[in-house]
């Protein structure tokens, strides 16, 4: 599908400005949802079945998603492109405004605020992880745990402090 004009935004927006494209793309990326009823069941915001099954085939479309083919019987699974991947620096930015700019709970926001700490360095290296998860690449060497595992300890973490703080007002 061609862009109506040839600016880069308008063509970028296009295809991710949407509130759905991004956040189906979020939780594609780090909740690693990969089928239609997980991205459907899990989606915190409520995303109706009309509007997921709609943004799946215009995220394909689009070439950030590929559907996987399924047998009868079996449940396509999504896999993010290279292009899907490297929507992830624009997710981290908008999170980032986000943090500046919007309310929200500690828990939501303590995964944004790692990667904001962290840097690009971190960011680079979830792109790495995407690979292997979408890609097939081959994992790469670490010591310690990977990032998603790290954002999943901050996430916890957050979650354990506000439940605590819930139980003792």
């Amino acid at each position: 599908m061609e862009p109506r004009s040839g600016c880069p935004i308008n063509a970028a927006v296009e295809v991710l400005g949407d509130r759905w494209s991004m956040l189906v793309l979020r939780d594609v990326v780090f909740g690693d949802r990969r089928y239609f009823r997980a991205l459907l069941t899990n989606s915190i915001e409520g995303i109706a079945s009309n509007i997921l099954a709609d943004r799946l085939v215009k995220l394909v479309e689009a070439g950030l998603l590929t559907r996987g083919t399924a047998a009868r019987g079996q449940r396509a699974r999504y896999s993010l492109t290279e292009a899907g991947i490297r929507t992830l620096p624009v997710m981290v930015a908008l999170g980032n405004w986000g943090l500046d700019h919007r309310p929200g709970t500690e828990e939501l926001r303590v995964r944004q605020q790692l990667m904001r700490d962290e840097g690009p360095d971190f960011v680079e290296e979830l792109m790495a992880e995407l690979r292997v998860r979408h890609l097939g690449e081959p994992p790469v060497e670490r010591d310690g745990p990977g990032p998603f595992e790290r954002l999943a300890a901050a996430y916890e973490g957050a979650r354990a402090h506000a439940a605590f703080a819930h139980d003792h007002d």
